[in-house]
């Protein structure tokens, strides 16, 4: 399957450490960019986390947050060092002394604040890395499926596209295979209103120099050539984003060929349109993984 490059996911689990909640989103990037954003007690489980996201993903501006919510789950309560605290009111009650009257009263979250004053739960790092590591690959699953459900839907309106290509380029082929009686027509009834007679042996020789400048066979061909080798290239699933992009831009090269050797009011109306319809195939490609 394809995949968007956008997406959004969350979960959360209740930890002997309180409730660790995981968000996962992404948008548009050149190329993989993965941004983590961990508690203190999670950071060693940063280079983990990165390969995960990595395995899963190959495009897009990843960011990953996981918060630690120490008040909710787990049945954690509040743990004090006694001692260290000790120490931290001594110390402020000897700065009271030596400050006087000039001293602020002491706000106890301030004491609380201070290093060691509550005690880290016990915690090993690999029964933590393993927790994280579980629900990170659970919310990256449903990320994954969200970016392969954006992407079904941005492969519909990029086969719509398709479809309206190959439908132009056919009529053009119709207009086309009329061109050289339109030109020849054209020479008689230019020649008619100077009132000049023309030799048919050069009137020939014109019409065919000024049917091979307008053939635009070719530029059809290849047109549809790319259209389907776009097929392929969605139906081949993955990381397309890039292919998708390089056969877009050969699209357009050949429909601007076709605009400048346009003969016909018709056909130039058609390539303009066809321009547009690709146009509208790269912007919705520029999602793509």
């Amino acid at each position: 399957m394809i995949r968007s490059m956008t997406a959004f996911a969350r979960g959360e689990h209740d930890t002997g450490w309180g409730r660790l909640s995981c968000e996962i989103r992404s948008v548009n990037h050149r190329y993989l960019d993965v941004t983590l954003r961990l508690p203190e007690l999670l950071r060693s489980s940063e280079p983990v986390l990165r390969e995960r996201i990595r395995a899963r993903c190959e495009r897009g501006k990843v960011e990953c947050g996981l918060r630690l919510d120490r008040t909710g789950g787990g049945g954690l309560t509040l743990e004090l060092d006694q001692a260290t605290l000790a120490q931290v009111l001594e110390a402020l009650a000897q700065v009271r002394t030596e400050l006087g009257d000039a001293a602020d009263r002491s706000d106890p979250l301030d004491v609380l604040r201070w290093p060691g004053v509550i005690r880290e739960p016990d915690s090993d790092p690999d029964t933590v890395g393993a927790v994280v590591a579980a629900l990170v690959d659970e919310v990256l699953t449903a990320f994954v499926a969200h970016r392969e459900l954006e992407g079904a839907q941005l492969r519909k309106l990029i086969e719509q596209r398709l479809a309206a290509v190959e439908a132009i380029a056919a009529e053009v082929s119709q207009q086309a295979a009329g061109l050289v009686e339109a030109l020849r027509t054209r020479l008689r009834e230019r020649a008619q209103s100077l009132a000049t007679d023309l030799d048919p042996g050069r009137l020939e020789q014109e019409v065919a120099m000024l049917a091979q400048k307008a053939d635009v066979a070719e530029e059809l061909d290849r047109l549809r050539a790319h259209v389907t080798a776009m097929r392929q290239t969605l139906d081949a699933g993955g990381a397309v984003g890039r292919r998708l992009d390089f056969l877009a831009q050969e699209l357009n090269r050949e429909a601007n060929t076709l605009a400048s050797k346009a003969s016909g009011a018709d056909v130039a109306t058609r390539a303009v349109d066809l321009k547009v319809l690709i146009e509208q195939i790269r912007e919705q490609i520029q999602n793509l993984e």
